[in-house]
């Protein structure tokens, strides 16, 4: 069973680990560096539980949208039966420039190895944007 969570549509989330055979654009060390640290301490707010202030510190375009209420409601509902993080190792991560659905921009696509409490093996997918003021935000987050 798959869940997902990912503000630009459901599309979006699917094509996500599609987008690998897209056309790409040179990949950056120093971005990618910079949006995994970006990822992994935004992660850091949902294993705590901190879903709402996970939301605050997503994306502009996630924040526009989903609703707070809607996030912190879909985010528990699915990571609370999970029971806590036990490990999580980086997988993959790779720079894009677009991405299906979602504006062209500077993305990083992450993909983590997690373990939780009640699901051994799971893959977590974590997209940071680069937002205008130079910042690495996550745009979208999928656990299969």
């Amino acid at each position: 069973m798959s869940q997902m969570f990912a503000p630009m549509g459901i599309g979006f989330a699917l094509l996500l680990a599609a987008c690998a055979s897209s056309r790409e654009a040179p990949a950056s060390h120093a971005n990618v560096e910079t949006a995994t640290a970006a990822a992994q301490s935004w992660l850091s707010l949902v294993d705590e539980a901190k879903y709402g202030e996970s939301w605050t510190a997503a994306a502009t375009n996630f924040k526009s949208a989903v609703t707070e209420a809607s996030w912190t409601g879909s985010v528990s509902g699915v990571r609370k039966p999970l029971g806590g993080v036990l490990s999580r190792k980086l997988a993959a991560a790779e720079f894009k420039t677009a991405l299906p659905g979602a504006p062209d921009g500077k993305y990083v696509v992450i993909q983590f190895n997690t373990s939780f409490e009640k699901k051994a093996q799971a893959v977590e997918t974590v997209t940071p944007m680069q937002e205008p003021d130079g910042s690495w935000k996550v745009s979208g987050y999928f656990i299969k």
